[in-house]
């Protein structure tokens, strides 16, 4: 199904029905995009070459996030633990358990340029704050980098790896550190878009190639791009009211991709929004970056 949005082409290419889909990631290697639904635990890609979508069932009550490694395997989270999957064989191992003792779980990750993987976990109440921001290096050391979180979100880099963006959706609040590519240490965290007053909630995003950052609004329906700066130059408003989270595909990385949720949706939305749950493509929005790979880093 293809619609129009504020001059944009929106494709919906898997008419799915995610109940929480999440962490779209392109596959250079594949040339595939690949993304998770987070409750009904599941691995799944789409080919655009072929139009052909393939889910692989996982375990746990949830798939909180994945990325991409070096060696070509899945790094994936079930509840509160990381492991390592291998697609073709369904080969699993054990990364690391990231906290213990909190109704917590996993919730978006993204891997800087030098291999190591940022991640937060969240309250599964949706109003505690008992989450933090984690760094795991590719050795699967643990180091807390903040705390006091609600639901961690949001995360990405600028194009020169040097500003980490981190967003709790649930506080409204994106912000921003400096990183330090060489030691993996931020500091100067400050405020980096504040929709407090609007009680909006800013969820998954991704970086383009000018910098800017592209933001999905949960419940929102509608993706927003801010400036390096923090100022707004685009509203895209969308088919679906729960976006999110986002990222660029394609060959060329000029194809947006968009996943999408039926959560919260009551049956008379359903019936209304018919592409609630599907995988987005949106042309004509810029060119992105390539996704760095866990223990890798820049490809």
């Amino acid at each position: 199904m293809n619609v129009h949005s504020a001059s944009a082409s929106i494709d919906a290419v898997v008419q799915g029905a995610d109940q929480l889909g999440e962490t779209p990631l392109w596959c250079e290697r594949t040339q595939r995009l690949w993304w998770i639904d987070i409750e009904q635990p599941k691995l799944q890609s789409f080919d655009p070459s072929t139009g052909a979508h393939d889910a692989m069932p996982l375990p746990g009550t949830f798939a909180g996030t994945q990325a991409l490694t070096g060696q070509g395997d899945r790094l994936l989270a079930e509840d509160l633990a990381l492991y390592r999957l291998d697609i073709g064989s369904g080969a699993r191992r054990d990364v690391v358990s990231v906290e213990q003792g909190l109704d917590n779980r996993l919730n978006d990750g993204r891997v800087d340029a030098r291999g190591r993987f940022w991640v937060g976990t969240m309250d599964n109440q949706l109003h505690r704050p008992n989450g933090s921001l984690y760094r795991i290096d590719p050795d699967g050391a643990v180091l807390k980098i903040d705390g006091d979180v609600i639901v961690a979100n949001g995360i990405a880099f600028s194009p020169d790896g040097r500003t980490l963006y981190f967003t709790d959706t649930r506080r409204h609040i994106c912000y921003a550190y400096d990183l330090d590519l060489d030691d993996g240490v931020v500091t100067n965290r400050r405020v980096f878009a504040d929709h407090t007053s609007s009680g909006d909630r800013p969820d998954g995003s991704c970086v383009d190639v000018d910098g800017c950052i592209w933001m999905a609004f949960f419940a929102g329906g509608r993706l927003v791009r801010h400036r390096p700066d923090g100022t707004v130059d685009r509203v895209l408003p969308l088919p679906v009211t729960n976006p999110t989270c986002l990222c660029f595909g394609g060959a060329d990385l000029r194809t947006l991709y968009v996943t999408s949720a039926t959560k919260f949706l009551s049956p008379a939305q359903r019936a209304a929004e018919p592409l609630a749950g599907s995988l987005l493509a949106i042309e004509g929005l810029g060119q992105g970056l390539p996704e760095n790979r866990f223990g890798l880093g820049r490809n």
